[in-house]
């Protein structure tokens, strides 16, 4: 991997941990104002609608320049939106300003590895960027967990900015504070990353055109035979995760008496277990063979189902110290599980990805075809958490709201392996992998 590699991962890993710990923050906001429980997964709701709604123009804006620059111009974006959330605009609104700027930044962000790299480097360099995203997911989580927690809080509520005088009144605003400052070192290494000089034709400007070549777009990898089924897992993974990580901050309360900093760190065990599984399939799971990995996705819904059966409180009452922190033996159960199925979540996803990424390349554009996946991936989170605040809504028990959950999930990734072997009868799809992109005028 060269160096603009390395600058892209730099920027990338910035860029999420703020994105990630400002979640945790604008939850601490929505319990200051007293927000009704149901709108703590709206906020993820309203950070990808732009995802969706914008899908038509976001690509083309990502082929229309350097992608580096469209990076630094959408992180700044986010800058904004973090700091409305600030100034006292509504947490919901803030996060959906922050939530346009990561819909711009993403096909930028991914698009410029099939540029960067030949198609043999791209499970490898997907390991690495989603490695990489999840470590800046799990310390995002815990780096705001541990913002908002009392003693830390407090100690920045007491510190005064030497040229900046900052209305700062909660522990939420003064995690605000910081996170902007993240913000700000990933846009410095956005302007450091290289112009692979990959052109494409000029784009267009019309909206009405922009959605039919998008629609284009989007019923051309659907109807691949390999797009359609890497793009169905990886719908189904983005939608499943955003999701579970409500359900775990309400599962850790519920369930094992777990404050929001707590499950905070809870939901960074799962990443953890994500980049162990992200680690190893990028050493043992070639392009060639990325399809070998579908049956995995049936056993994580398995196993997110078997956490509704668990009961933790037969456990001892005892545990560990480590440091100032006591862990439980029903804490050290669910963070084992929990590991486990980021393992799996992380081992399926990353072939899946590559292979995506690779047909998109071939069939479309870099920016066009990450567009596309990002409609598909953010329409699927919409829903789910749409689907999961009505459950909350309803006032369902945890436990039935994760049989739900992970049934949904194993018998979906069940049904695409079976499309799968469909499509196989019909015509040997693998002979596709590490096709090359065809010569075309850019």
């Amino acid at each position: 991997m060269n160096r603009g590699f390395y600058t892209i991962m730099a920027a990338q890993f910035f860029s999420s941990l703020a994105d990630n710990a400002l979640l945790i923050a604008a939850i601490a906001l929505l319990r200051d104002i007293h927000a009704p429980e149901w709108m703590t997964p709206m906020l993820k709701l309203f950070f990808f609608v732009s995802y969706v709604a914008l899908a038509a123009f976001v690509g083309a804006f990502a082929d229309s320049m350097p992608k580096g620059r469209v990076m630094f111009v959408t992180n700044t974006i986010k800058i904004a939106g973090c700091g409305l959330m600030f100034f006292g605009v509504h947490p919901l609104a803030a996060y959906a300003v922050v939530g346009f700027g990561a819909a711009a930044y993403s096909p930028a962000k991914y698009g410029i590895l099939t540029e960067l790299l030949p198609p043999e480097k791209l499970v490898v360099a997907n390991g690495w960027i989603e490695g990489l995203t999840v470590a800046s997911i799990i310390l995002g989580f815990v780096v705001g967990g541990v913002l908002v927690s009392p003693q830390v809080a407090a100690a920045l509520l007491r510190f005064d900015f030497p040229v900046f005088d900052f209305d700062v009144e909660s522990a939420a605003e003064a995690a605000i504070v910081v996170i902007i400052g993240i913000y700000a070192l990933a846009a410095l290494f956005n302007l450091g990353i290289p112009d692979t000089g990959a052109r494409y034709p000029r784009q267009e400007r019309l909206p009405s055109k922009l959605i039919a070549d998008f629609a284009h777009c989007v019923a051309t990898l659907w109807r691949d035979k390999l797009g359609q089924i890497s793009l169905a897992v990886t719908t189904l993974f983005w939608g499943a995760g955003a999701t579970l990580q409500f359900i775990i901050l309400r599962w850790c309360e519920q369930v094992l008496g777990m404050s929001l900093s707590q499950g905070a760190i809870m939901q960074a065990v799962v990443a953890i277990g994500i980049a162990i599984g992200s680690v190893i399939a990028a050493a043992k799971v070639s392009l060639k063979r990325s399809l070998s990995v579908l049956p995995v996705g049936v056993l994580m819904g398995v196993l997110v189902t078997a956490l509704a059966f668990v009961d933790f409180g037969v456990l001892p009452a005892g545990g560990m110290t480590l440091g100032n922190v006591h862990v439980s033996y029903a804490q050290m159960l669910a963070g084992a599980m929990m590991v486990m199925v980021g393992a799996l979540a992380g081992f399926f996803v990353v072939p899946m990805n590559a292979l995506l990424q690779h047909r998109g390349y071939v069939l479309l554009s870099a920016g066009h075809s990450i567009a596309v996946q990002n409609f598909n991936e953010n329409l699927s989170i919409l829903v789910m958490l749409a689907a999961y605040a009505w459950l909350i809504w309803l006032d369902l028990r945890i436990e039935t709201i994760i049989v739900i959950f992970g049934v949904f999930v194993a018998a979906t990734m069940y049904a695409v392996i079976l499309r799968h072997r469909y499509n196989q009868r019909q015509f040997d799809s693998t002979v596709l992998i590490g096709q090359s992109r065809p010569l075309r005028s850019e």
